[in-house]
């Protein structure tokens, strides 16, 4: 291996989780370190387990997230909370469907934004060129609300850390099929921080904003750009939108780092979304932000997890896709020249006694007996239509 990447993880990170039948369920996290190790791709040495304290990492919260809010997210985590707190939960987002309170929330939510944190110092002080946090990405929490599976905001933490202790311009690139909106809002009047979001238009899936008229505010118009794609997008047209608006973003920002979140809820099988993408997307989108980190920041690059439901058939494979790239792995190139190379046998045989549907054998799709949709051509022109207003207010 030659790539200069750590990989940061936390094992208070992988405590949370709302329920046993919720869909944020962090063994993907657990799935996909494992089928790095069985590829050979990960060593022991390039993994990071951030040693700050809970105490360290509350400090930082503030910089988002309002004081009442936090102590509410600490009052709920007890095993058998206080009815006045109870009571409340609703005004803090916490006790919806999606968002619901549950015993050890805070010391669990408080572990991803630490481990985004230190991904982010690791970088900027130049201990590395790239960091991934799996654990992170959580983008819809507001400064005041837990909202979308996501309880602390750790992206917009950890870029508002990286703000204040380096005074760096951050670029956003937000890749999950829902809208980035915790982070939009977060720096929607700041000029140093670009938020850029792709994904599924609002108008059909959650959380119903992300258009592209919402453009940054005051001093920060113009440092947020969305591409709202329409349903059942697939991998040409997806990648197309994001190559040519990302490209002319960086180029027009000129950040000093990179900060990307890779939901992988595009795919086709994932249950929470409505788009049409394969594998495919999740080999190109990190080359391209690799390629863009060398270009515009001298390689300065945070990238983060986020969403993704199906975590049998398409989390593992994209999130170690991601790592590869990052990573420079010799792999990445056999999997470049043969799409359908071959998953570790013994990863496939592992978790295959735990999953109730057949598990992929190869990194990329077999898109060759996938039904083309019936609507390509619309979808294409009004994507493109979106793509060219999306440029339109870069500046």
């Amino acid at each position: 291996m030659s790539g200069n990447a750590l990989y940061f993880m936390h094992d208070d990170s992988l405590r949370y989780r709302f329920h046993a039948d919720h869909p944020f369920d962090q063994q993907r996290v657990v799935m996909t370190n494992d089928l790095l190790h069985h590829a050979g791709a990960l060593r022991e040495s390039q993994i990071v387990r951030p040693k700050g304290t809970l105490a360290e990492w509350e400090r930082w919260l503030g910089l988002v997230h309002r004081d009442d809010y936090i102590e509410a997210v600490k009052r709920l985590s007890d095993p058998l909370p206080h009815p006045e707190w109870t009571s409340r939960a609703d005004t803090y987002g916490l006790h919806t469907e999606d968002t619901p309170y549950f015993a050890g929330m805070h010391d669990s939510a408080c572990a991803i934004v630490g481990g985004s944190i230190a991904a982010c110092d690791a970088v900027m002080s130049g201990q590395a060129a790239h960091a991934l946090h799996l654990g992170g990405g959580l983008h819809h929490a507001f400064g005041d609300k837990g909202s979308g599976f996501c309880v602390y905001n750790d992206a917009s933490v950890a870029i508002a850390w990286l703000r204040k202790h380096y005074g760096a311009r951050i670029l956003y690139i937000d890749t999950d099929a829902h809208h980035g909106d915790g982070v939009q809002w977060s720096f929607y009047t700041d000029p140093d921080v670009m938020t850029y979001s792709i994904h599924e238009t609002g108008k059909y899936l959650f959380p119903g904003t992300g258009f592209v008229h919402e453009r940054g505010a005051g001093e920060g118009f113009g440092a947020c750009v969305n591409v709202p794609l329409e349903p059942y997008t697939e991998d040409e047209s997806w990648l197309q939108c994001f190559r040519e608006t990302i490209q002319q973003v960086a180029r027009s920002f000129k950040p000093d780092m990179i900060v990307s979140q890779h939901g992988c809820d595009a795919h086709a099988l994932d249950p929470l979304s409505h788009m049409h993408c394969s594998m495919r997307i999740y080999a190109e989108m990190p080359r391209l932000i690799h390629e863009l980190a060398y270009e515009h920041c001298d390689g300065r690059w945070v990238a983060l997890g986020g969403g993704g439901y199906e975590i049998w058939q398409v989390v593992p494979r994209a999130w170690s896709l991601l790592w590869l790239e990052m990573n420079e792995d010799p792999l990445r190139l056999l999997v470049d020249k043969n799409p359908l190379h071959r998953l570790p046998a013994q990863w496939i045989a592992h978790w295959s006694q735990k999953s109730s549907a057949p598990l992929p054998d190869t990194w990329l799709d077999d898109v060759g007996g996938w039904t083309p949709m019936p609507r390509r051509l619309l979808i294409e022109e009004r994507n493109a239509h979106v793509k060219e207003l999306a440029l339109e207010y870069v500046r």
